[in-house]
């Protein structure tokens, strides 16, 4: 055990020094993934009916606009034949949040099919202060309701399962990506033309919907429904999106190229997609479907950004407030994306208001606030949450290129007024020193006009080897609750996997911690203890448990297939066979029913053993057992 612990720090060191050399905008090409279009059956999809393509990407696509009697309200939803719940889908709550705030009117109430049109309605629309005019993309996050339950659930998660945590896809929440217009039009009563076209999904792919929504709603607002049909039935026949795969979807007569990331991906390494013959068709490549550019969100409080990251590794309740929808989305979804590979596991909130079904779980001052992330635009909100310990306040977004002065963190009682300065309001001490290179270095970008994508690559690697310091210890020493491979017997239960124990996790950190691969100093062993109470350690842990315990399983399966099932039944009286048959059928079930990780072939062997045990019973015996199992 020693030995393998001195080879793990070892590996450690250079997977440290390996990260020092890597150039930031450093990328690799995806050569492992052949490209997929429309119709492509290379994939062993299962037999899909109309629409079942449509709701791997998408639950539906809403157009929520302003009624002068009715308020805000779902206008359309397609496929007609989509539902969400009434909590769900509510009118009132996709539109009271969309335009009560934008116009100060009371909405009334509709209920429109069974969609939580509630949610949907308030959240398509800017507060009233945002002053939105022209095209605005946001987007924001909503609870499903619960029971719901999709019918191509064994579908979608055969796609999940090869997908890094943080673009799984959501199974709690929904995802809403809007392209809000509103410009002048003397022609309406009330001299304005406001609508939102709003993209319903699980998926967090926050970048390639944004640039599907500049294809799809500029032409809407051009030609009405018909162009809504044209769309959909495009997305019903493009390929799943299959981690790994590099895609060719057409759209409205346009044809994007996209890569979906896999969890086999190198971390801090962009996928190129490959040019082909056929990309003089293609007229959009997208080198990302969800990274936002950290550097233009964390400018306006840039140098408060490691205090950042510790608050959301920790997963403490924090509040961004922001002139507009689009500003409040886009910083929240930095600031999860922060920690990447790390997955945030609390809720967060791109966009919120006073009008969702949480506002007083989340507001209210008789608890302490959740751990919850929280962008939000309404003036309301400086009162309502000024109780909150950490708050983000944010003016216009810089232009590209420039960075805010360097101010000092703000307490929490000068956030009084709703003119406060832009500014991070906590009485949070950080436990590790600020990392002055990473400043010094993108200042430096600044005077020398680096370009912007360069100086998100830096931002972006700094974050993930920072996370990556944190996170390698905990991985290691997970890793050594693992009982050795000789420990597993095939005649016997797997062997469990050792507890984690906090105080011999903490003794490990003195000589193979943090400080192997990071250069910053403080109290890594204080930052640890308060990461071990947080969502997010909870979160990590939960899914590192399931995955060694299903490698157990795996590698019981496989000692099972290595052993002479013949020769071992041949002691056996024909109720210990039938028994063996029977557990070993389980066995199967299981592994295809969780997707073990087993050796290519392992199943294939498993069911050969099972039929030539079947095979020495008696007829009447071998009828019943090699009749398939029931759904």
């Amino acid at each position: 055990m020693a030995s393998r612990a001195q080879g793990e720090a070892e590996e450690q060191m250079e997977e440290a020094e390996d990260l020092q050399e890597r150039d930031a905008s450093a990328v690799s090409p995806a050569i492992e993934a052949p490209e997929v279009g429309p119709g492509d059956e290379s994939l062993a999809e299962p037999l899909l009916l109309p629409w079942d393509r449509f709701s791997a990407w998408l639950h539906c696509i809403c157009v929520v606009g302003f009624d002068l009697e009715l308020g805000q309200a779902v206008e359309v939803i397609y496929p007609h034949h989509s539902k969400l719940t009434d909590k769900e889908v509510s009118v009132e709550n996709i539109f009271s949040s969309s335009f009560a705030d934008l116009c100060g009117e009371k909405c009334i109430t509709v209920t429109c099919l069974s969609f939580q049109k509630t949610s949907i309605c308030y959240l398509s629309f800017p507060d009233s202060n945002s002053g939105c005019l022209g095209d605005t993309q946001f987007c924001f996050r909503f609870r499903q309701a619960a029971g719901r339950k999709s019918s191509l659930g064994c579908f979608l998660e055969h796609f999940d399962r090869d997908a890094p945590v943080c673009l799984k896809r959501d199974q709690g929440h929904y995802y809403g990506y809007v392209y809000f217009r509103q410009v002048r039009d003397k022609s309406l009563k009330r001299g304005y033309f406001q609508k939102s076209l709003v993209l319903i999904s699980k998926l967090p792919y926050v970048t390639f919907f944004h640039s599907l929504l500049k294809l799809i709603a500029p032409e809407y607002f051009e030609k009405q429904e018909p162009c809504l049909e044209a769309a959909c039935n495009d997305i019903d026949r493009w390929p799943a999106p299959c981690p790994s795969r590099v895609l060719t979807l057409p759209i409205m007569g346009v044809v994007m190229k996209v890569r979906i990331p896999s969890c086999y991906d190198k971390p801090g390494m962009s996928q190129l997609v490959h040019s082909s013959e056929n990309d003089s068709l293609v007229s959009i490549v997208l080198p990302s479907i969800h990274e936002v550019d950290l550097f233009r969100c964390f400018s306006p409080v840039f140098f408060h950004i490691q205090m950042l990251w510790e608050l959301v590794l920790l997963g403490e309740a924090l509040v961004v407030m922001a002139p507009s929808p689009a500003e409040s989305s886009d910083t929240v979804l930095a600031l999860v994306s922060c920690i990447s590979p790390l997955r945030y596991c609390s809720d967060f909130r791109p966009y919120f208001t006073i009008h969702d079904s949480e506002f007083k779980e989340y507001t209210t001052r008789t608890q302490a606030p959740p751990s919850v992330i929280l962008g939000v635009t309404n003036p309301f909100f400086a009162k309502t949450l000024q109780h909150w310990p950490h708050i983000i306040r944010i003016g216009d977004m810089k232009q590209m290129g420039e960075m805010a002065k360097q101010m000092k963190v703000k307490k929490l009682k000068n956030l009084k007024t709703l003119d406060s300065k832009p500014g991070v309001y906590s009485a949070y001490k950080p436990f590790l020193n600020r990392d002055e290179e990473i400043i010094k270095q993108l200042q430096k970008g600044i005077q020398q006009k680096r370009p912007s994508a360069a100086q998100n690559a830096i931002l972006r690697r700094h974050f993930l080897e920072l996370t990556q310091s944190f996170i390698i210890p905990l991985e290691r020493y997970v890793a050594s609750l693992m009982p050795l491979q000789k420990s597993i017997s095939p005649w016997k239960s797997p062997p469990m996997l050792r507890p984690f124990s906090q105080d011999e996790f903490m003794k490990t950190l003195e000589k193979a911690g943090p400080q192997l691969t990071s250069r910053l100093k403080g109290d890594w062993i204080g930052l640890y203890r308060q990461f071990l109470k947080s969502p997010n350690f909870d979160g990590w842990f939960r899914n590192r448990w399931k995955e060694m315990t299903q490698k157990l399983e795996a590698l019981h399966l496989e000692a099972l297939c290595d052993e002479d099932l013949l020769l071992r039944i041949q002691k056996h009286t024909e109720v210990e066979t039938v028994d063996l048959v029977l557990k070993l059928k389980d066995k199967l079930a299981q592994a295809e029913r969780e997707q073990l990780p087993v050796k290519a072939g392992t199943l294939a062997r498993l069911q050969n053993h099972i039929e030539s045990v079947i095979l020495t019973l008696p007829e009447d015996l071998q009828g019943i057992l090699l009749k398939p199992s029931s759904p």
